[in-house]
């Protein structure tokens, strides 16, 4: 059987590139996101260039509807590999933001990549195992925020299930890059100047090692040995101070 990949959040940034490269691996695509015409558009372009098919699904994962109908393709056994890549940032701390705006971000953090992780599971089992990429982030490591918080859940979930349903053929891998050039900054109308150059990486690197650690049945990926390194110093230092300095960038 071919086998397909699910991304989501595929429609820019990371999520592009797992497609493109997923796609050069000669995997099929499933695409999501909520902006049909630039799903459409991107499975077009990645069907001619690599001779792959493609589809793209318009949803919202913040929405029960959303995850339920991404959740019913990635069951169908065609699906070897899930990439959970949807995300973004709210602007304000926490106590600024309403309830709704939080709820609606801890949905497609956490509770969508929990959904859909459970149904790549029960199907990936069945049909003899797969892969699983949860995209965390660097700040997952670090006490910044409802973002922060989330994407540790990521990490930690991502680390444990890894672990135990390793020896079933399946791997669960949590990507935790840093700052990325992707539209992800824009969106939260954050200043990117405010960050040396030399903590940006490209997603073709991020994608790259990441797929690679998937591949080699690893549950998490950090690329880059800078943001390895502070990752490790995150969890030596002070909280306090990490904190202070993770704040920094707001």
């Amino acid at each position: 059987m071919t086998q397909t990949a699910v991304i989501t959040g595929a429609t820019s940034g990371i999520g592009a590139e797992f497609a493109r490269q997923l796609a050069e691996r000669g995997y099929n695509l499933v695409l999501t996101g909520r902006n049909t015409e630039r799903l459409e558009a991107s499975a077009a372009e990645l069907a001619r260039r690599y001779s792959v098919k493609t589809e793209y699904l318009g949803a919202d994962l913040s929405t029960d509807d959303g995850v339920a109908a991404v959740a019913a393709r990635v069951r169908e056994p065609d699906v070897r590999v899930l990439v959970n890549n949807a995300g973004y940032g709210l602007k304000n701390d926490f106590a600024h933001n309403s309830l709704d705006a939080e709820v609606d971000h801890l949905n497609v953090l956490v509770t969508a990549p929990l959904k859909l992780t459970h149904a790549a599971l029960n199907s990936m089992q069945a049909g003899g195992g797969g892969r699983i990429i949860n995209v965390a982030s660097l700040a997952g490591f670090l006490p910044r925020g409802t973002y922060s918080a989330a994407k540790a859940w990521v990490i930690n979930f991502s680390r444990w299930a890894n672990i135990y349903y390793k020896d079933r053929g399946i791997t669960v891998t949590a990507v935790c890059p840093g700052f990325v050039h992707t539209e992800f900054h824009q969106r939260m109308q954050m200043d990117k100047t405010v960050y040396p150059g030399w903590m940006w990486l490209q997603p073709e690197r991020v994608v790259r090692e990441g797929l690679a650690a998937a591949f080699a049945g690893k549950g998490v990926s950090i690329p880059s040995k800078r943001y390895r390194a502070l990752a490790a110093v995150s969890g030596l230092a002070p909280q306090g101070t990490v904190a202070r300095i993770a704040g920094r960038g707001r």
